[in-house]
């Protein structure tokens, strides 16, 4: 029996990128819905909870940052991707706010962007497992976090980078070491994405006013403690 492929949502209104996202998606065995307006989008999203969502950050008269903020409110849990022309760090900071889990620069790329796609929607080989440290408690199977009974939800990228600071407790992890494990690349230049997903990660976790966990080590990188 052939299994059935994982679907993806496309909400792209440029119809020859949505074109060449399709082939692409296509040709690496996954199946694809293309809409192109924000309506359409969430709609389909939640009625066909496709396993990842690709959203054009400029929709026709709509923003993209607003339809996954209205995703995640409304309970859509899986990846979501933004299509973005710019990387300043404010571009950074309004598609963590949105809910996305990660982005795409234009001009589209094929391989980075399918080398993405796999990475969120790789299976987890490990998710019987749970991770713990002080009151914290990571859950590998729900990707959630609880802390003192606290349900919390992380985005995908929220979740792989306490993750990945929870694998290695009370070691101090340099920013290049951070970037290239948790989003799959070298460091380059002087990024600040990693500073804002702390900051995001610590506002969560950090919610009902406990004890500081994830710490900073000037001019190193954080550690767990």
């Amino acid at each position: 029996m052939v299994p059935t492929p994982l679907t993806i949502l496309v909400v792209e209104p440029d119809v020859l990128l949505a074109q060449q996202i399709v082939q692409d998606l296509e040709e690496s065995g996954y199946g694809t819905t293309v809409v192109s307006t924000f309506t359409s989008g969430l709609s389909h999203s939640l009625q066909q909870q496709p396993a990842l969502v690709v959203i054009d950050r400029l929709l026709a008269g709509e923003s993209g940052l607003r339809l996954c903020n209205e995703l995640r409110q409304q309970g859509y849990r899986s990846p979501v991707l933004l299509l973005m022309a710019h990387d300043s760090l404010d571009d950074r900071v309004a598609c963590l706010q949105s809910g996305a889990d990660d982005y795409i620069l234009k001009p589209y790329r094929s391989d980075t962007f399918l080398q993405l796609v796999r990475l969120h929607l790789q299976p987890d080989a490990s998710a019987q497992e749970q991770l713990r440290f002080s009151d914290l408690t990571l859950d590998l199977a729900t990707r959630r976090v609880l802390r003192q009974g606290r349900a919390i939800d992380l985005t995908m990228k929220e979740f792989e980078l306490l993750k990945y600071l929870m694998e290695h407790p009370r070691e101090v992890l340099t920013r290049e070491q951070i970037l290239e494990n948790v989003w799959g690349y070298e460091f380059m230049g002087e990024s600040n994405v990693i500073e804002v997903y702390i900051r995001y990660l610590r506002l969560k976790i950090e919610d009902e006013g406990e004890k500081r966990l994830i710490q900073t080590v000037r001019g190193v990188g954080y550690v767990l403690r």
